[in-house]
């Protein structure tokens, strides 16, 4: 998880109190402190890639399941739970009589 491996908030940047020398700042402090700084840079870099990298494999899977829909024919729907074969036969032949009319009967 990414909050795991950042170390450093902005507060902590913020807040952060180097010692001093003779000539100033230890050096070693600052080295310190800003390979820190670096390490956070680079996980949320490595984050930011890997997510942009999951989102252009979701994007291509969306658009290759979108063409596989278009391509397939619809599927019939299949009967609702309790349907029976007689339910069905009707149904089949009230169709008929419809698209078919009269001609049925001659």
């Amino acid at each position: 998880m990414l909050s795991d491996k950042i170390k450093l908030t902005a507060k902590d940047i913020l807040e952060k109190d180097f010692k001093t020398s003779v000539r100033g700042y230890k050096p070693e402090d600052v080295d310190k402190f800003l390979d820190l700084i670096i390490k956070d840079y680079e996980t949320f870099h490595q984050t930011i890639e890997d997510l942009q990298h999951e989102i252009m494999r979701l994007k291509k899977q969306a658009d290759d399941s979108s063409s596989y829909r278009r391509q397939q024919p619809s599927q019939p729907l299949q009967p609702t739970t309790g349907t029976t074969n007689f339910d069905i036969l009707k149904r089949l032949s009230n169709l008929e009589k419809h698209v078919f009319g009269s001609k049925l009967n001659d």
